[in-house]
């Protein structure tokens, strides 16, 4: 059965691979693969459990006699749920994540990057956009950065070549910006969750390599812009209501959301609870804030039309239980001793961190980034923190989702919004992030 289970895997890995060619959905691929993968283990758990969790099942039989109900029993609430809870704090977090984006965005936080972007000069523009999505994916995750980014460009560039080539440029900062730190994307925050690494030692030995990788593409693709952009300057939106929050007041929801974000390390290493209870905590903080000065506008029912975009929502809604599915995927095959296998057999013929680095990047160009990371996580048994691999395996897996376009889900947001192809992607776009995640990996090797 570990074959079966594997296979299951496997296919589901090709299929999210291939999402563009047969439009099913990555997310529900992930939901299948992780429950049929159970359903399987479950079904022929004793095997399974005698192998790996023998002295456990043991102390949890407690003399009874074993039988395949008290297997059931044993796997559903020491094996299952462990997994399920590991899912569970990061597809938390990016719930509170969004849901701390929706109340800025709605209240007009984010207002200013319209007027920051108010200029006709091509590189100027770029560059704006550039190191605004990059500070804010580090702050965010990069989904959620990229949508709003897109949203925002879409509305100032009417032009479709040039918002394909601005897109690129925001979907190349999410991604390594969102690399940056332990909260800006979803290996990060498993690695940190897992407690295989520190914000701050992850962060400083990434800062250098994913500034390098970041800007040389960035640097190259403005190289092909024309000296004036095409812009349409609409009036600022409308939010359901006559009159908007003053700037002290944006300022203050601003401080509390993406401060209260800042702080989430600081308030784990103090409390030792998962960060995502301080990401809930902020989130709260901020609703009663968000409570308090709408408060004209609630007692009158007044902002009703006040709403993130659809797509916006639904794109968060799949990357959770994308997440969710592919980590109750592989955590299935993790328990039938499968993975150990296969590092063992590894370590034996090539023991060199580079190496698996450089194989995490290949395959996350068009498997998920996030698939991939978490493949190559699980496949280290060890759990030294702060080693060099959890570094590596972030960085390539964040390099490789910017080669395609498809190893990302930002990348995918960019496709559906500006329908890309991908052929188009790789040679504007791919070949230049290639060249740059190159020189940001040689930085790394001489940094650690």
């Amino acid at each position: 059965m570990t074959l079966v289970i594997t296979a299951i895997l496997i296919f589901a890995f090709v299929l999210i691979a291939t999402e563009r060619l047969t439009n099913i959905n990555k997310a529900a691929v992930a939901i299948f693969a992780g429950t049929v993968c159970w359903m399987v283990y479950i079904a022929y758990g004793t095997d399974f459990v005698m192998a790996r969790h023998a002295p456990e099942y043991s102390s949890f039989l407690e003399g009874a006699v074993a039988n395949s109900s008290a297997v059931k029993e044993y796997i559903a609430r020491n094996v299952f749920l462990k997994y399920v809870g590991r899912a569970s704090e990061i597809v938390l977090f990016l719930l509170a994540t969004m849901s701390i984006v929706e109340i800025l965005d709605n209240n007009g936080c984010f207002d200013f990057i319209r007027q920051l972007l108010r200029t006709r000069r091509s590189r100027k523009m770029l560059w704006t956009i550039a190191i605004v999505t990059f500070v804010i994916s580090a702050n965010l995750d990069n989904l959620t950065t990229t949508v709003m980014m897109l949203t925002i460009m879409h509305g100032i560039i009417p032009n479709r070549r040039q918002r394909m080539l601005y897109g690129s440029v925001i979907v190349i900062a999410a991604n390594y910006g969102g690399a940056l730190t332990v909260i800006g994307d979803s290996t990060g925050l498993l690695l940190w969750n897992s407690g295989l690494v520190s914000a701050t030692d992850f962060s400083m030995s990434l800062l250098l390599p994913c500034l390098i990788a970041w800007a040389l593409p960035t640097w190259w693709l403005g190289r092909s812009l024309p000296e004036r952009v095409e812009t349409d300057f609409a009036t600022m939106p409308y939010r359901g209501d006559d009159t908007r929050l003053n700037i002290w007041q944006r300022l203050l929801m601003l401080f509390v959301g993406i401060g209260g974000l800042w702080f989430i390390p600081s308030f784990h290493s103090i409390t030792k609870l998962s960060p995502f209870i301080g990401a809930l905590c902020v989130l709260s903080v901020l609703w009663i804030v968000n409570e308090v000065v709408n408060r004209k506008l609630l007692a009158a029912d007044a902002n009703i039309q006040r709403r993130m975009p659809r797509v916006f929502q639904y794109g968060i809604i799949q990357m959770m239980l994308f997440v969710m599915g592919i980590m109750l995927a592989v955590g299935a095959v993790n328990e039938t001793g499968a993975i150990d296998w296969l590092w063992a057999q590894l370590e034996a013929q090539i023991h060199n961190v580079w190496v698996y680095g450089m194989a995490a990047g290949c395959i996350s160009s068009v498997l998920d980034s996030f698939a991939t990371s978490l493949s190559f996580i699980t496949l280290n048994p060890s759990a030294e923190m702060n080693a060099d691999y959890w570094k590596i395996i972030a960085f390539c897996s964040a390099m490789g989702g910017n080669l395609l376009c498809i190893g990302s889900i930002s990348g995918l947001a960019l496709l559906k919004a500006e329908r890309l192809h991908v052929g188009w992607y790789f040679m504007h776009v791919g070949q230049k992030c290639l060249v740059g995640g190159l020189v940001g990996l040689l930085t790394m090797y001489f940094i650690l």
